[in-house]
């Protein structure tokens, strides 16, 4: 899900009802929904995957939603059975989408999953407004990432960064030398981290700070929260049943 910090909203993804669901930021108890995208003309869920992740944009006024092999937009206004804005989709696009995150200061739309060459999994970084079959501005992939997961994918729009959810299995955590020495390393091989990098990076790029890896204490990573103000980073472990904070003030 996602919080509209210009509005007071939270925005939630509903793969039951195949909906995204719209609340006031105060939404206490059973509250209904102030606001529901579902319907045939939404096109969500009419692919082999319901809708459970999100990217909001609450400068341009856009929800963006991955659905398998495209992206649908939506307005974040709209309300009831209505098609998208916009669908990013075509054979030069990619061939899934894991995961979505848009940087509305740099105007871009960044994207986890399987390029459309069939190449190694990684982040894909296109124009925010691309849709049809458009191709990728740049893609960062390769051994030296560690992006073999393509899972979720977070932005710091003030700094024009790029935090993805990987798994590791050759680098050391580089943040916390507590959560190396964590007894919990004994309990999963697959060790998952949040890398780094910067949208103009491209290629086969490591990231410039990592949190977790095979050292660290991080098994599966479910959210990243920034606080700018502390200069943390808070990351929820659906395996460590934890949201976990690092200070982490290199990337402010």
């Amino acid at each position: 899900m996602a919080y509209d910090d210009v509005h007071d909203e939270i925005v939630v993804p509903q793969p039951q009802a195949q909906a995204i669901m719209t609340f006031r930021g105060g939404a206490d108890g059973e509250e209904a929904p102030i606001r529901v995208i579902q319907g045939p003309l939404t096109l969500l869920g009419d692919s082999d995957d319901d809708p459970d992740r999100l990217a909001l944009d609450p400068v341009n006024h856009e929800i963006f939603v991955p659905q398998k092999d495209y992206i649908l937009v939506f307005d974040r206004r709209a309300n009831g059975n209505v098609a998208p804005l916009r669908i990013l989709k075509g054979p030069d696009v990619f061939r899934r989408a894991s995961g979505v995150a848009v940087d509305p200061v740099n105007n871009v739309l960044l994207v986890s999953g399987s390029p459309a060459d069939g190449g190694p999994r990684g982040v894909m970084i296109f124009e925010r407004t691309a849709e049809g079959n458009a191709k990728p501005l740049r893609m960062i992939r390769g051994p030296k990432t560690d992006l073999r997961g393509g899972g979720r994918i977070f932005s710091y729009p003030a700094r024009g960064l790029i935090l993805a959810e990987g798994e590791s299995g050759t680098r050391r955590n580089v943040v916390s030398e507590e959560a190396n020495r964590t007894p919990l390393n004994e309990m999963a091989h697959d060790r998952g981290y949040v890398g780094v990098w910067s949208i103009h990076d491209s290629g086969d790029v490591p990231p410039r700070w990592m949190i977790g890896g095979p050292r660290g204490m991080m098994l599966q990573i479910r959210g990243v929260a920034l606080d700018p103000k502390n200069k943390t980073v808070m990351i929820s472990d659906k395996r460590l049943n934890a949201v976990v904070t690092f200070s982490f003030p290199e990337i402010f």
